[in-house]
Formats: structure tokens, C-alpha cells, sequence
């Protein structure tokens, strides 16, 4: 149906607009109001200054990737119960530390990190993954009466951008158009801390320095009258009139560090055509490589919370519901080099010292179990006892009882391996169990964020862990 609007009803339906975002969005002071933290933003007295998010989406097999177990080829008419691992293990840099085949030279800088082969996922309930992923990344289990802030979201408000000019946190890869768009959009928001601290989303890094420029079309003078005429409407509209002055002077940073990018010789960072072809070509494994490849060359320029992600889209990529030692083989190829190489990169250049990277994924995976040994929930996947097929071999059930996590630079042990999982089926978790409170407190205790911060909401404190009693591993740091 066509719209009859006119000019006045036009402003109209947008000041509207503009109050519901204001209720929406960033919190107003009634309801958001005192801290535990005592630093300055900014400032730090951790062992990092940045984060570096390595997400492996859709869950990674514990037993496929960093965990091997017995290994057993496939064989028509096989029993599913006797398959373990699908792929050889290789050995690693550290003596008597094994890895499946694909991931050899991940392997070869495992002197520079710690592996955790013990962290255990929440059970909840029947397995999704959009409730898992919301659960690692902010730390609640979903649904919560309040917006949880993304971790990257907490660290962008406790500390601050590193450089003013590159946004605090930022997100490569993850589009919002290939599936479960709403569940995947409710944790990659700054929650109840306000738009200011949301990621500055890059879903193609091949395309980085689009997200800085202004839209085609307009040039660089309309761009600032643009942002002229937007400081005017924070002032005069309905912002002006029934905002906070928090929420007005988020939105006018917000649009200042955007302006102020957009001019700054960093804006170069977001560039992958500057980069050198031999160290492109080394990156160059599809998307999530060229992520890597644009987490370090933003992390040389000052970025403090990067998120890179093999990017959630169901059934594909680390969702292996079918096919799950072939889909292996791809995507072990997209994440060994690139991640070997962000490696090496930022410690031949003396970054790797204060950048924490992490390497992780929602949950990990089994042929046969779905959830855990003694909380098995409704099976999702067929999988039939006698294997008479390929595309039946492989980890296609999800399993929450033992997945493995990497930890590289900022602080974390080297060459250490922490947590052990069992041999057999179900290869579960048998040591030093980790869970998402503890991984989160270890990384905010290697950023100087302290254990009990947290903004009092409607009158009730909310932590950046659930009711601030997180720990962190101090096993970890060195």
C-alpha cells in the first residue's frame, strides 16, 4: 500500500520513532547508576590492553580439533560407537601434546599459548545454538528480563577505545541474514551499557574500508553538514527534550569517533589492498581468514575488543549435522593458516605481549551423545548405530561436556595445557573443569576489570558475571 504522508506527519512518525529508541537503547540514569570499578576508562593494570575474539561457530569437536582420541578410518558397516576421532593426530610444538590433522601449524605456535581441554557448557535445556552462543558471550543464560551486554560491550565501557579513533569494539564477519537473524542480534548489542559500546559491525573484511567512508554518493562536505544537521537534531528533537544527558552525549561521541575516523590516516587499518601480497596471500583462506588478517592489522593501530568469527549459519560450517569429517577437512584449511599467522605476526612485532586472543566455539560435538552422559537431551540429528554411509562419519550430535578453548599472549601461561577430557566415549570432561564464568573473569582479570564491577539496573546490581561470583583461572596467567 502506498503512503500518504505528508512533511509534518512525517516528522511526526520519526520523533516518535526517536522516543522508542530512547527507551530501547541506551539506559537512562534512572535505571543505570554506579560501578565497582575505581579506574578511569582507559587505563589499565592487567597483563593486556586488547581482546581478540576467535569464534568458531556452529561447535567445534573437541575430539576433530585440539583433543584428539583414537582414531578409527571409515569402513562401511563400521559401528558409529567405536569412532572416536575421524582424523589422524599430529603432533604439536609441546612434547607429548597432539592435535587432529588439519591444524599443524596452530600447532607449531602452541609454545606461545595455553590449551584448555576442560571447559564445560551450561545445560540448557534442549540444545540451540543461539542460547548457547548468548551464554558464552555475555555470561547469562538466556532469557534475561535485561539486556546483557556482550562481553566486548563490558570491555568497550570499562576501558575505553585504546585509540580515540578506532571504535572500541568491533565485530568482522558475523551477517545477520542467513538464519536465526533475531536470536544472533540479541547478544551482539551493548545491552542495557547504551549503543556508544555495540560493535561496530564489518561483516565482510574484504570491504573494511566501506564501513568507514560515507555512502556512495555523497562527499565529504555533505558528510559534515550531515553531521551538523545531526547534533542539531540531538539538541532540538526529542532527544533534546526528554533525553538524559547520558544517552545525548553517547549519541554525539558515537557520531564524533565515526567523524573522526573517517579523516584519520587510521582509517588505511580497514584496507586489506595495502597489505603486502605474499602476508595477504598467507591470510587468504576465504572470509574468516582475511578477519584475521584485519583483527591484526587493527590491533597494530590501537583496536581493543576484536571479534572474528567462521561466522554462525545453520548447518553450515562448524554445524556439522551431516558430512562432519568432510566439512572438517574445509574448515580446519579456512582457520589453520591465518590463525598460525595472527600468531606470529603480532609477536614478531611485540603486540602479542598485551593482546589476548582467544580461541572458542559454544559448545563441542560426539557422534553418539547429545548433551552430556548423565543430562542427555532430545536427539536432534538421525545417527544410526552401524555406519553404511560417509556422510554418517563424522561429530554431528552437540555435546556440552568437554570442549577445548585456546589462550595465546596478554598475560596467559605458555606452552601450557590445562584440563583433561576421558579417552573414551563419552569423552567428557575429567579434570579441572572451566565454565563460561571463569573464562570471562580470566579475561577480565588480564584487562584489570575488577571481579565485582557491575551498573546497578532498575535498582539491582548486574555483574559482568552472574551475581559477580565469577573467578578467574589464575592457573592461566603467567
Amino acid at each position: 500500500m502506498k503512503n500518504t504522508w505528508n512533511r509534518r506527519e512525517f516528522l511526526q512518525k520519526t520523533s516518535a520513532a526517536t522516543l522508542a529508541a530512547m527507551a530501547a537503547g541506551a539506559p537512562v540514569s534512572s535505571l543505570l547508576s554506579g560501578c565497582g570499578r575505581s579506574r578511569k576508562p582507559g587505563e589499565t593494570n592487567g597483563t593486556a590492553d586488547t581482546v581478540i575474539l576467535l569464534w568458531m561457530a556452529g561447535g567445534m569437536a573437541h575430539t576433530e580439533t585440539f583433543d584428539p582420541k583414537r582414531y578409527t578410518p571409515f569402513s562401511k558397516g563400521m559401528e558409529g560407537n567405536s569412532v572416536l576421532s575421524t582424523f589422524k593426530s599430529v603432533p604439536t610444538v609441546l612434547d607429548g601434546i597432539h592435535f587432529s590433522e588439519g591444524l599443524q601449524q596452530i600447532g607449531k605456535v602452541m609454545d606461545k599459548g595455553t590449551l584448555i581441554r576442560s571447559y564445560v557448557a551450561a545445560d540448557l535445556g534442549h540444545i540451540l545454538h543461539s542460547r548457547h552462543q548468548y551464554h558464552w558471550h555475555t555470561c547469562y543464560e538466556p532469557p534475561q528480563t535485561v539486556a546483557a551486554p556482550h562481553i566486548g560491550s563490558w570491555i568497550a565501557k570499562e576501558l575505553g577505545p585504546k585509540n580515540p579513533v578506532i571504535p572500541a569494539f568491533i565485530d568482522i564477519g558475523q551477517r545477520f541474514t542467513v538464519g536465526e537473524a533475531e536470536e544472533l542480534k540479541a547478544f551482539h548489542t551493548a545491552g542495557f551499557l547504551g549503543n556508544e559500546f555495540g560493535p561496530f559491525f564489518i561483516p565482510d573484511p574484504t570491504q573494511g574500508l566501506e564501513s568507514v567512508r560515507p555512502p556512495v554518493g555523497m562527499d565529504a562536505k555533505r558528510f559534515e553538514r550531515r553531521n551538523q544537521l545531526y547534533n542539531e537534531l540531538i539538541s532540538k528533537g526529542p532527544m533534546g527534550e526528554f533525553g538524559s544527558d547520558y544517552q545525548k552525549e553517547s549519541l554525539r561521541r558515537s557520531m564524533e569517533q565515526a567523524y573522526q575516523l573517517l579523516n584519520s590516516p587510521e582509517a588505511k587499518a580497514f584496507d586489506l589492498s595495502q597489505e603486502p601480497k605474499a602476508s595477504y596471500d598467507t591470510y587468504n583462506t576465504g572470509k574468516f581468514g582475511l578477519g584475521c588478517l584485519l583483527a591484526r592489522r587493527l590491533t597494530e593501530q590501537g583496536a581493543r575488543f576484536i571479534s572474528v568469527t567462521t561466522e554462525y549459519e545453520p548447518f553450515m560450517g562448524w554445524d556439522t549435522h551431516e558430512n562432519g569429517h568432510t566439512r572438517l577437512e574445509e574448515m580446519k584449511r579456512q582457520i589453520d593458516a591465518p590463525i598460525a599467522q595472527l600468531i606470529k605476526d603480532l609477536d614478531k612485532t611485540g603486540h602479542l605481549d598485551r593482546t589476548l586472543i582467544v580461541l572458542a566455539s559454544e559448545f563441542s560435538r560426539d557422534m553418539m551423545v547429545e548433551g552430556r552422559p548423565d543430562a542427555k537431551v532430545q536427539e536432534q540429528v538421525p545417527q544410526p548405530d552401524i555406519l553404511s554411509d560417509l556422510k554418517f562419519y563424522g561429530m554431528h550430535r552437540h555435546f556440552t561436556d568437554g570442549c577445548s578453548i585456546l589462550m595465546f599472549g596478554g598475560g596467559i601461561k605458555k606452552g601450557f595445557v590445562y584440563g583433561k577430557t576421558a579417552d573414551e566415549r563419552p569423552c567428557k570432561t575429567i579434570e579441572n573443569p572451566v565454565r563460561i564464568d571463569g573464562i570471562h573473569q580470566t579475561i577480565y582479570h588480564a584487562l584489570g576489570i575488577a571481579p565485582d564491577t557491575h551498573y546497578d539496573v532498575e535498582k539491582r546490581p548486574f555483574y559482568t558475571t552472574p551475581d559477580g561470583l565469577g573467578k578467574p583461572v589464575l592457573d592461566l596467567l603467567a
